[in-house]
């Protein structure tokens, strides 16, 4: 009799906590619809140790509460960053639970609501990257990586980010996070119109973005192929390093990249980029060299090929980084920064003639003649640089700097018309 009477106490209160359980849950809900969401939160963490043993339906609409309540709090600026988390969390839950029970009857809702919370979360990083708050972005970026891992690509931002807040311990977490998932970035892009502020979200998968299109809360759908950022990922690790001191590790990080991905063109320029941090000059003309033989029409590695040569006092320098200049140009003729650097080339030599010219203070026929050489050769530098300057000024229409150096072309050649309208330009 006794265990029979045990068994009956068991079930009873097992009934009381159930019964309890709805009443709280019917509380929730009715502070929910009445805006009330703080007391609802308050209601649900009352009852959340005793969640486990509700039923599914009981599961579903706990969770689907605490999501929404918990949502309703950030839209308020109430603790915004910890809510839109937790709700993400009450809201996969919940779909867990559904789909466990097979009976769906908030999962689409969840669903919906959790690419906004997404949403929230991405756009509130955005505002904090525009006035410069920098870590505030970073962290924000990484609870939209923590809600759904696929969406690798919001480590890689949280991760530039922390590094333009120049806090280089949390960039190393983050980026070593994107080397253990040998995480690249190439692929796809699927973004859409977000309806309600008309710009532009990122969705971590093509169902994502097509879902939130078909709920409507987005519009105009587009798909753009993404290159791979792996290099990027390693030479920032290596930039890391070297603001730490430690170069060692730095040409570690690259070496090893490289030979875990052999054919990563990326890895090879991030390699060379780090020899370059180093003033490896040598060392890095030769990887870009290499990185050209792998990909020959990459106009970016002529024209940075073209700045070293530039930069050095060879005799065959300036020849070198015309060259690869032109070669730059060839690939992409809108290469406004070749151009331009193309022309400063050509002019290297003003300073030196122009000192040259003043030496000579004698008025004899020699003088003469060699002060005439002089101004002809200089002539012709001006006529050289010409066309570079001119394409440059269609290209970088409001550049001063550019402007000013093609009116004192213009002037040094008597090109008068030419100067007048450049001069009456705004």
């Amino acid at each position: 009799m006794k265990i029979k009477n045990l068994v009956i106490a068991t079930s009873l209160i097992f009934s009381v906590s159930t019964f309890a359980q709805k009443e709280e849950l019917k509380t929730a809900d009715k502070a929910f619809k009445e805006g009330n969401s703080a007391e609802a939160k308050a209601v649900l963490l009352q009852v959340e140790h005793k969640i486990v043993n509700a039923t599914d339906d009981q599961k579903a609409q706990f969770y689907f509460l605490k999501g929404s309540a918990l949502f309703d709090l950030a839209k308020k600026k109430i603790e915004t960053g910890t809510n839109l988390v937790e709700a993400a969390k009450a809201y996969n839950e919940l779909i867990e639970a559904e789909n466990i029970s097979g009976i769906y009857k908030y999962s689409t809702l969840a669903r919906s609501s959790l690419i906004e919370v997404k949403n929230e979360l991405f756009n509130g990083a955005l505002e904090d990257d525009k006035v410069k708050n920098y870590k505030e972005s970073a962290l924000k970026l990484y609870q939209v990586y923590q809600l759904d891992k696929r969406d690798s690509i919001m480590l890689y931002y949280a991760a530039g980010t922390a590094l333009n807040a120049q806090d280089y311990d949390l960039a190393l977490g983050y980026y070593n996070k994107l080397k253990d998932i040998n995480y690249s970035g190439k692929g796809q892009s699927y973004l859409a119109m977000n309806k309600l502020n008309d710009k532009e979200d990122v969705f971590g998968s093509l169902k994502e973005r097509d879902d939130a299109v078909k709920l409507g809360s987005h519009a105009n759908p587009r798909t753009e192929a993404v290159p791979s950022k792996r290099g990027d990922i390693y030479k920032y690790i290596a930039q890391i390093y070297i603001q730490k001191g430690d170069v060692a590790a730095a040409k570690k990080s690259v070496s090893d990249a490289r030979r875990l991905n052999p054919g990563d063109n990326s890895l090879l320029i991030a390699e060379a980029e780090l020899y370059l941090k180093t003033n490896d000059i040598e060392m890095y003309k030769k990887l870009i060299s290499q990185a050209i033989v792998n990909n020959p029409n990459d106009a970016d590695l002529f024209y940075n090929l073209g700045v070293i040569s530039g930069q050095s006092k060879d005799a065959n320098a300036k020849a070198e980084a015309e060259k690869n200049y032109l070669k730059a140009i060839q690939i992409n003729p809108q290469y406004k920064n070749a151009y331009m650097n193309l022309a400063v080339l050509k002019l290297s030599d003003d300073t030196e003639l122009l000192n040259q010219m003043n030496k000579i203070t004698g008025t004899s026929a020699a003088d003469n003649k060699k002060y005439d050489a002089l101004k002809a050769k200089r002539l012709a530098m001006f006529k050289s640089a010409l066309p570079y300057l001119e394409k440059a000024q269609e290209l970088f229409a409001d550049d001063k700097d550019v402007k000013t150096t093609l009116l004192n072309v213009y002037n040094a050649l008597d090109m008068t018309d030419k100067y007048n309208a450049l001069k009456a330009k705004k």
